[in-house]
C-alpha cells in the first residue's frame, strides 16, 4: 500500500502481536514515525479492524494471520505522517501466523523475532529519547521502540 503525505488520517489503526515461543515479531520502520514496532497500519478501506490486521500482517511481513484475537483497544496520542494524524483509536490483536517472513521493502528496514531482553533494551532507549537524552540524528540511525508501542507494551505488561 502506498501512503501519500496528503492522505488524511482516518484515526483508526491496528497492530498485530506474533509470538514465536517467548520472542515477539517486530519491524524497524523505514519511514516516520521511526522505531521498532509491531506490524501495524490504518484501517482505511480494509472494511474492518480485523481485516486491516490480517492485511497489514501480510503486507508488512508476508505472513498470513491465523486465530486473530483482540487483546486491547483504545485511543493513543501518536503522530503519523498523514494529514491530521495526531491520534489513533487502536485495536491490538494477537495472531498465529503462517508463511515465510518477507519484509515490505518500502516500509521496513528489518524484521525479526526479539527476546524479552531485546525489548527491554529498546524500551530503555525509548525512555532516554523521550527524556531528550537521545537526539533526532542518533534516534534515526538507531531507534528504540516507537513511542506508541512503548506505551502499548507497558499496558500489555510485555515490558
Amino acid at each position: 500500500m502506498v501512503i501519500f503525505m496528503s492522505q488524511k488520517c482516518d484515526h483508526t489503526s491496528v497492530g498485530i502481536l506474533v509470538w514465536k515461543g517467548a520472542n515477539l515479531l517486530l519491524i524497524e520502520r523505514k519511514r516516520f514515525p521511526l522505531g521498532f514496532a509491531l506490524p501495524a497500519g490504518h484501517v482505511d478501506d480494509h472494511g474492518s479492524f480485523e481485516q486491516a490486521a490480517t492485511d497489514e500482517l501480510q503486507e508488512e511481513v508476508g505472513l498470513k494471520a491465523q486465530d486473530l484475537r483482540l487483546l486491547v483497544e483504545g485511543r493513543k496520542e501518536n503522530p503519523c505522517r498523514r494529514e491530521g494524524g495526531t491520534w489513533h483509536y487502536w485495536k491490538i490483536y494477537q495472531a498465529q501466523a503462517d508463511g515465510t517472513i518477507k519484509a515490505a521493502e518500502d516500509e521496513t528496514k528489518q524484521v525479526g523475532f526479539y527476546t524479552k531482553d531485546d525489548l527491554l533494551a529498546l524500551a530503555v532507549k525509548t525512555e532516554r529519547y523521550l527524556r531528550g537524552e537521545i537526539k533526532e540524528g542518533e534516534w534515526e540511525s538507531s531507534p528504540g521502540l516507537e513511542p506508541v508501542w512503548y506505551e502499548w507494551f507497558k499496558e500489555l505488561k510485555i515490558i
